[in-house]
């Protein structure tokens, strides 16, 4: 008989607690990041709407930290969570959604249009399922140099509809590229239910047409899409092909947040709820005081740590300065001089 209590074995020790402080620092950097983008939006300091990761966070945090920093990434709209996750700064990344000169894309990127090459994110876009060909292109560059790279590709239950994604997927799997496919299903496309734009229960079902392995997971399980994600991550380093990983998730917010919907979609006393019952941090910090990995005084020393990061974010793009109008055209188009 296995103790309930006991912590799993990647949690064990040392080093289990110190993965155990990584994925809960990484899900509160993403939470706090974009819990301070909602007060600058009320604020009017926003200049648009933002799209918010707030109960996906294990998600994207279980999958970029199966990943190393030298490994590639491409995200969607919802783009603040993936870099975060990645592990990349946080000051930078919000002087770009306020529009700064300091942003990670000199402040012409905003929300939607976020890359830090010093973790390994190429871009995300608001084109549905853009960034699936340049993470398969990635993966394609890394197998071709040998580097041993992988390419962790997310998009949405929306974008497995795109064409694009069967087309890459069927490269992929021809080719055995080193590249993960990881839908973030949190059931809606919007307004419009994945019951209605799919034509298979799960996004993964559809990994057998291409070759290669499909499993999901319980997106507001940190561990276990960490552990699906490692698996698919070792197997693609192995030389064996690309894996789906679908992890079901929640969007707690609207798709944009201050979109005004004018008809509801979704049940507000259910959405209410969610941060009660499927909320991800607040699941991880039960599991790890019940498992005895970390203590409530750690978990405080940590939110603490992370508030105080975010704060400084906060107050680094505020005090930095627009780009010069000067700056409009830079690094838009090639120079024009050609070198022999």
């Amino acid at each position: 008989m296995t103790d309930s209590t006991a912590p799993p074995v990647e949690l064990s020790g040392p080093e289990g607690a110190a993965l155990a402080r990584e994925l809960m620092r990484r899900m509160q950097r993403v939470r706090q990041f974009e819990e301070a983008t909602i007060a600058l939006f009320h604020a009017g300091e926003l200049p648009a709407m933002v799209h918010l990761s707030i109960g996906q966070e294990a998600a994207v945090v279980g999958a970029c930290l199966a990943t190393e920093t030298s490994d590639y990434m491409t995200g969607n709209h919802r783009s603040h969570g993936h870099p975060i996750a990645k592990g990349a700064g946080l000051g930078a990344l919000m002087a770009e959604l306020l529009g700064k000169a300091t942003g990670v894309c000199g402040g012409k990127g905003g929300s939607m249009h976020l890359a830090d090459f010093s973790v390994g994110s190429l871009g995300e876009s608001g084109i549905v399922g853009s960034a699936i060909p340049v993470a398969t292109g990635a993966a394609l560059a890394a197998q071709v140099r040998g580097s041993g790279q992988v390419a962790l590709c997310f998009f949405g239950d929306g974008a497995a509809s795109e064409g694009v994604l069967h087309e890459s997927m069927n490269m992929a799997g021809i080719w055995d590229l080193p590249v993960i496919y990881f839908c973030e299903n949190n059931g809606y496309a919007v307004s419009v239910t994945a019951e209605e734009s799919l034509s298979v229960p799960d996004v993964a079902m559809r990994a057998a047409g291409y070759g290669m392995p499909g499993v999901v997971v319980d997106g507001q399980d940190v561990l276990a899409v960490y552990r699906a994600t490692r698996d698919a991550v070792t197997r693609a380093r192995a030389g064996d092909g690309p894996s789906l990983v679908e992890a079901k998730t929640y969007r707690f917010h609207e798709h944009a947040y201050g979109l005004v919907v004018p008809q509801p979609y979704r049940d507000k006393s259910v959405v209410d709820s969610w941060f009660d019952t499927v909320d991800p941090i607040t699941l991880f910090h039960h599991q790890v005081l019940e498992w005895g990995v970390l203590t409530a005084d750690d978990l405080q020393q940590l939110n603490d740590e992370v508030k105080s990061e975010v704060d400084a974010a906060v107050e680094f793009a505020r005090e930095s300065p627009f780009p010069p109008l000067e700056a409009a055209y830079a690094d838009i188009y090639a120079p024009s001089e050609v070198t022999a």
